[in-house]
């Protein structure tokens, strides 16, 4: 049974809410006023918040400001309740995390059927996220395996490399396997036009230009450094010998083979279907899965050229900048200079969605 906290002033208001609740199968609990309303969220960590704005101790936005910064709390869906319906209002809640807003008078199914929609996206995101950590945990798994793949190579050469440098040039032909020991690698088309599209990221403990060295055709993509990297280059013929003596590595680099191409699959759907808004949501939160392992504090943060995000999001600079402003503004991220920081994953991956 889920559990639903409400936090109203209104007693008659309150009650009658909380018997709607009830009737639908809820496990509701009450608080009279915003102080205790935080109180008991924290302790009893409810699947939703219905709140009201207008309440005394503590209004509605210190409420949902409040649980925003805890840990505990942040990622509850959160339902704001109130007679006042200016756009003022509900931008403010909006920017603050809520996730819906209710102007008084409601009816009984509009009520359920926010919460109902909530709940759902709420369920489906903590499965994505599962999911996310599993493949993640996967390929981390794999990367770690097949660390021994370059141990094994006697004719393996390491080189620094720095940011914007060339690794290799789309159609000419591949000689090694590339494997990222630092730092951060892009491989990218360009069109007849000039227009460059991101078609890889990869980082440290990442293989790269394997396709091509395995069906022995020019590389379709250039690769280049987001970053100074170190790159470690084993020749093919040490790879091949591996590959075809080690069924271990060999399964791996098929399974390899295989995600690229369903994430290339899903990259071009997203391109062809999605709008900016999720295009730009899809493309930070590609690097946050790239990248988020190697990032200090508690927020993600990416210093990543507009030309660069642009080209991962399959847009025009110019609509990339203005929807980042958009999302800076909703208090999705924090933009200093180059550098991006995700501040709310969790409304990318809805948006995303």
């Amino acid at each position: 049974m889920k559990s639903i906290l409400l936090i109203e002033d209104n007693e008659d208001l309150r009650e009658n809410t909380a018997e709607i609740l009830e009737l639908s199968n809820f496990k509701v609990h009450t608080a009279e006023n915003g102080k205790i309303g935080v109180k008991m969220a924290r302790e009893l960590l409810p699947d939703l918040i219905i709140c009201d704005i207008m309440m005394p101790e503590l209004d509605g936005f210190g409420v949902l400001f409040a649980l925003s910064k805890n840990a505990e709390t942040e990622n509850i869906p959160f339902i704001f309740l109130t007679a006042r319906s200016e756009r003022s209002d509900i931008r403010k809640g909006m920017n603050l995390g809520a996730d819906d807003y209710l102007v008084k008078p409601f009816d009984e199914m509009e009520l359920l059927d926010a919460i109902e929609t909530r709940l759902k996206k709420n369920e489906k995101l903590h499965l994505q996220r599962a999911e996310q950590h599993k493949s993640l945990d996967r390929i981390s798994r794999e990367a770690r395996s097949l660390e021994d793949l370059k141990n094994l190579s006697e004719d393996v050469t390491h080189k620094t490399c720095k940011k914007k440098a060339i690794i290799f040039s789309a159609h000419t032909l591949p000689h090694v396997l590339y494997y990222v020991v630092s730092g951060k690698v892009k491989t990218f088309k360009v069109n007849e036009d000039g227009k460059e599209y991101i078609t890889g990221l990869y980082k440290a403990g990442d293989f790269f230009g394997f396709i091509e060295l395995i069906q022995e055709s020019p590389y379709q993509s250039s690769a280049m450094t987001l970053e100074e990297s170190e790159i470690c280059t084993i020749p093919k013929k040490d790879f091949f010998a591996l590959i075809y003596n080690n069924h271990e590595i060999a399964q791996k680099f098929i399974k390899l083979l295989s995600n690229s191409v369903m994430e290339k699959e899903e990259q071009l759907l997203n391109l062809a279907y999605n709008s900016v808004r999720k295009r730009v949501a899809e493309a930070l939160m590609l690097l946050y899965d790239r990248y988020h392992k190697d990032a200090n504090g508690e927020n993600f943060s990416m210093a990543i050229s507009r030309e660069d995000l642009a080209n991962i999001a399959g847009t025009a600079k110019e609509t990339l900048i203005r929807t980042l402003a958009d999302f800076k503004e909703e208090q999705l991220i924090r933009i200093q200079g180059a550098e991006i920081t995700i501040l709310n994953k969790d409304k990318l991956l809805f948006m995303k969605n």
